[in-house]
């Protein structure tokens, strides 16, 4: 099923129309193909991300760590000659094994098991410095694994940075990680969440402007955020009763109109449906507190307004172990909450612990949604 062994001359246009091929084969494929049997290791598939960025480095360092093999039984989706050379460069002394899918796996400790979807020449790379070719194989890592999920060959996907430049150049015009999902997946309502093990955090807008916010701000975009939320937390994170708070958008909550009226004209409404149909929601309560309060554990996940609303409390928490995950697709998906880091690629600086966190939630996300739906764990 592989489509990405297109010639030079292949346009956007036709990478697109390669994608849509992919998506329609494996629903086709789904309803009848490979099933994973779950068991307390789950198969979580890792992807590559962006060859010359972090992604290989922290790959090789996370699966150094014996005990995440305690958790799940990773499979990479990446490049064995790229993560070969990079293997030796860090003298990790881990066995790579080119295995031709997830049921190959051996997924044992001292070992990686390296599914092969690009071939690229290590020595021809420079790391920070994108091409198409890597924009390519980037992506095909990404849309092997959501196709594994979604036939059921692996339980969950976590996934390593990638550069969106590159992601263009190769012919997919996506925004990054999350849209290319959506559409593969056929998900129009999902929400972005940023989490760890003191706060969570789900954000109603994410990548525009500050000055659009306000006017991106709308009662079904604030229930939309709180329903998937809400769901998600009980049926992936295994929290019976989820408790949600919602952020104001202006100082001090607006100051009854003294500094805005988003929170009386938008968000106090939503949340007062929210809570007719059953969610346990408090606020607009104002920011510069709400964070500290969440942070001792008052609530279960904040919903943010906006970007750096949410991110910056956050990330001064959860900047090494924190976890993006997408809520609302119909398979696991975790990545690491960094990007490429391109300013320390391929210097051996790079710290896994994000890739590590991502991996282990993915693990246990896949675990709590076999829970809900009453199958084997």
């Amino acid at each position: 099923m592989l489509c990405f062994s297109r010639d030079k001359k292949t346009d956007g246009n036709e990478a697109v129309s390669c994608l849509t091929f992919r998506r329609q084969a494996c629903r086709k494929i789904g309803k009848k193909g490979h099933s994973a049997i779950m068991s307390n290791r789950p198969i979580i598939g890792v992807t590559m991300g962006d060859p010359v960025g972090i992604g290989p480095e922290v790959i090789l360092k996370a699966l150094s760590q014996r005990s995440l093999y305690d958790t799940c039984r990773p499979i990479i989706l990446g490049d064995v000659r790229v993560l070969t050379a990079m293997n030796q460069r860090l003298g990790t002394g881990l066995i790579i094994r080119d295995v031709s899918g997830p049921e190959a796996g051996h997924c044992e400790p001292g070992m990686i098991d390296v599914a092969a979807l690009s071939d690229l020449d290590f020595d021809q790379l420079q790391p920070a410095h994108p091409s198409r070719a890597t924009g390519q194989a980037m992506v095909k890592y990404v849309t092997e694994g959501a196709d594994w999920a979604m036939q059921g060959r692996i339980h969950g996907l976590a996934t390593c940075p990638i550069n969106k430049m590159a992601m263009r150049t190769a012919g997919f015009d996506y925004d990054g990680h999350t849209e290319l999902l959506a559409e593969m997946t056929k998900t129009s309502d999902y929400v972005m969440m940023l989490a760890g093990s003191r706060l969570r955090v789900a954000l109603v807008t994410i990548h525009i402007p500050l000055a659009r916010v306000s006017g991106e701000l709308t009662i079904d975009a604030i229930l939309k955020t709180i329903r998937i939320t809400e769901e998600a937390l009980r049926n992936s994170f295994g929290i019976e009763k989820p408790k949600l708070v919602a952020a104001a958008l202006n100082p001090h909550a607006g100051e009854g109109g003294m500094f805005g009226d988003e929170e009386s004209r938008i968000i106090s409404p939503a949340l007062c449906q929210a809570a007719k149909a059953g969610v346990d929601v408090s606020g607009p309560y104002p920011s510069d507190s709400l964070f500290y309060q969440a942070l001792k554990g008052k609530w279960d996940a904040v919903i943010s307004m906006y970007h750096d609303q949410g991110l910056i409390p956050f990330k001064m928490v959860h900047f090494a172990d924190g976890v993006n995950t997408t809520l609302g697709l119909p398979i696991v998906r975790t990545s690491v909450d960094h990007g490429t880091a391109y300013d320390i690629a391929g210097k051996g600086q790079a710290d896994p612990g994000s890739l590590v966190a991502a991996i282990r939630m993915a693990a246990h996300q896949a675990r709590e949604r076999a829970k809900s739906k009453g199958q084997r764990v």
